[in-house]
Parts: structure tokens; C-alpha cells; sequence
């Protein structure tokens, strides 16, 4: 199947600097994904009934977006690539996914959005460290 992500990929005209390309991709459509999926969650703690019961939520929802999408942007930039800088990013998404899915799976069985929430971040948080893994 093809992306816009793949796609991008495999246009850029020169080396990606050692890193695997099937890797690279599933942790920019998943950090992409994470991203859309903790906003989504935070605007939706803001529409429910209690929302001071979910303030942890909606802030954890809203730093995961802004590090994932962050993440989404330095993975999709290879001219001058810092291994260090990747890795540091890297490290820094996965952390954050999974503070954010712990905390969504605390309101999970009470808000079907932090139930999708914690699976998008663990997807995510799973997908940083493969991609960490292939690093050299």
C-alpha cells in the first residue's frame, strides 16, 4: 500500500543516512496519527460533564500532540541529519506516548476517546522504539 509518507520517502534524492525505511515510515504515519488522536482526546475531555476530573488527561493529550507531531517533523527532515538529535526525539515521544496512554487508560472505561487515545500511543511509543532500535 502506498502513502504520502512512502511516497515522500522514497522521492528524497539522496541517502537517508542508514536509516530503515520501513521503520522510518511507520513511526512518522504513527506519530502523525498520535498526534491527531491526543488533540481529538484533549478536545474531547473538554466536552464532558466532569471535565476537572480529566485536567491530567488534557494536559498529558496536549504535550503527547505537540511532541508527536514535533517528532512527525524531524523524522521527515534528512539533509544535515544528526543521529543524536533523532535519537533524542525519539526517546522523548516514546516517553511521553506512554505517560499519555497510562493516563487515557485511567478514563478509559468511562471515555471511549482516551480508550482510542492509549492505543494511538502505545502504537506510537511502540513504533519510536523500532525505529530507535535500527539507529546506528
Amino acid at each position: 500500500m502506498t502513502t504520502t509518507v512512502k511516497d515522500m520517502l522514497h522521492t528524497y534524492p539522496a541517502d537517508l543516512g542508514g536509516v530503515d525505511p520501513a521503520a522510518l515510515e511507520r513511526c512518522i504515519e504513527e506519530c502523525a496519527a498520535c498526534a491527531q488522536a491526543c488533540t481529538a482526546c484533549a478536545d474531547a475531555c473538554l466536552a464532558e460533564g466532569a471535565v476537572g476530573d480529566l485536567t491530567r488527561c488534557i494536559r498529558t493529550d496536549m504535550d503527547c500532540a505537540d511532541i508527536c507531531a514535533a517528532t512527525a517533523s524531524v523524522l521527515s527532515r534528512h539533509t544535515g541529519y544528526d543521529v543524536n538529535v533523532t535519537r533524542a526525539q525519539l526517546e522523548a515521544c516514546a516517553t511521553v506516548c506512554a505517560a499519555c496512554a497510562e493516563e487515557c487508560e485511567r478514563h478509559a472505561d468511562a471515555h471511549e476517546h482516551c480508550r482510542v487515545c492509549a492505543q494511538a500511543c502505545r502504537r506510537c511509543a511502540d513504533a519510536c522504539r523500532a525505529l530507535l532500535r535500527t539507529l546506528a
